[in-house]
């Protein structure tokens, strides 16, 4: 830059300078140079304002979303509140005509913002204003959620505050879904307490359910007598069944087929370790959060168990017959947490094994168009958690028992926003 400068001293007061010509000719080139730099630059603020516009414009519009229906003169009024108190510092001239809000579709909202800017440098050149304009677009029409939580209860939730952290992380995630809702059942949750099983409330679900299979209940829940020549065994009655239920048969262990036939059905066992039922849909808040508080760490890990349970929560098909048909305006999704790598199902203790079940599970759920969240917490197969996200941002690998309350805080802020247009 200095010696830019001394160029240009040289050439204006050097000898050269002296011919009036010269000087001349450098005024009338300097003005276009200058009115080139001062139209950049100006143009340069004018299009930051823009981006604060877009910004106040945004927010705007979401929280409209939330307040509607409105009509006409509450939109333009509530709509100018919100958009002038969010713009800040701007030296754009925005006057209160400038925001145009229209519904040109029921449920929609069309945002326009127009205003002026006032060069600063390149004003000298003729230019006294120019417009700066934001749009934005989005949809106020509640998109209802249905939500299943397949939540790890093994032993080793116990170990460095896990448990007592997912309680917390949870209960708030129920919190600002049921805020969210704008009618009552728009958003449902499951929950989904697994370990090797799962526990369903046999006051609902009793054994005369036609959806059960007993063989295996049946041969290891026996009553015998007798002696060695004469010992006779016959199995216990079905009403001390405690409602665990194990891995139905291959390959419907995996997905969501109707239990109609024996190989198709699920097979009751006998609780290998103590568990908390789970919970269909439902939006009994209180209750929902009850069901959070009674869990308690046991057993080993069946990561495919608790996938499959909280996609059966979201579908039509017995057992679980609570989730609503797939409509265009209803999402449905799943988060999966765990802690740990897979450790026993039904048939193995190799986790290989057992971790070919849950990604057949997951490619599976991906395939009938339900959204998954996963959550790892400190240990378990990453890889695995990670491939069966829908998305890469939907998978979350947690080191510290503590962080899962942020993580659920996000992934609560972004369902809650499901029925507005990004």
């Amino acid at each position: 830059m200095s010696s830019l400068l001394h160029s240009f001293r040289r050439f204006w007061f050097g000898r050269r300078s002296r011919s009036g010509n010269v000087a001349i000719i450098f005024s009338l080139a300097i003005v276009p140079i200058v009115g080139g730099v001062g139209a950049a630059v100006d143009y340069s603020m004018a299009n930051s304002n823009r981006t604060s516009m877009q910004k106040a414009l945004d927010a705007t519009a979401l929280a409209l979303a939330k307040l509607m229906p409105l009509n006409q003169t509450q939109l333009d009024e509530k709509g100018w509140q919100l958009f002038s108190a969010s713009l800040g510092t701007m030296t754009v001239n925005m006057p209160k005509a400038g925001l145009v809000i229209t519904t040109p579709t029921i449920g929609k909202i069309h945002l326009t913002a127009t205003g002026q800017y006032t060069p600063q440098i390149s004003g000298f050149m003729g230019i006294s204003t120019f417009p700066v304009t934001a749009e934005t677009e989005v949809q106020w029409g509640m998109k209802k959620l249905e939500l299943a939580l397949a939540l790890d209860n093994t032993g080793s939730m116990a170990d460095n505050n896990k448990m007592t952290e997912l309680k917390k992380a949870a209960k708030n995630l129920l919190t600002t879904l049921q805020a969210s809702a704008m009618n009552p059942g728009d958003v449902k949750v499951a929950i989904i307490p697994f370990h090797k099983e799962v526990r369903v409330d046999t006051s609902v679900y009793n054994y005369n359910g036609s959806w059960l299979k007993w063989s295996d209940w049946d041969h290891d829940n026996q009553n015998c007598s007798g002696n060695w020549w004469n010992y006779s065994c016959s199995p216990k009655n079905h009403n001390t069944w405690d409602g665990c239920i194990m891995d139905r048969d291959q390959s419907y262990d995996s997905n969501d087929t109707a239990p109609t036939s024996n190989a198709t059905k699920f097979p009751a066992k006998q609780c290998s370790y103590s568990l908390t039922t789970m919970m269909p849909l439902n939006y009994d808040w209180t209750a929902l959060a009850n069901k959070i508080d009674a869990m308690q760490p046991n057993g080993n890990t069946n990561v495919t168990i608790g996938l499959v349970w909280a996609w059966h929560a979201l579908t039509t098909s017995e057992p679980l017959t609570q989730a609503a048909a797939p409509a265009n305006d209803l999402s449905k999704y799943i988060i999966l947490m765990t802690d740990g790598e897979n450790t026993q199902n039904r048939w193995s203790s190799n986790s290989n094994t057992i971790d070919n079940r849950t990604a057949a599970t997951c490619t599976n759920l991906k395939a009938a168009g339900i959204r998954i969240y996963t959550i790892r917490v400190i240990d378990g197969n990453a890889d695995l958690l990670r491939n069966c996200a829908s998305d890469p941002s939907m998978y979350f690998d947690v080191q510290t028992a503590s962080q899962l309350t942020s993580v659920f805080n996000s992934i609560g802020a972004t369902l809650a926003q499901l029925h507005l247009s990004q």
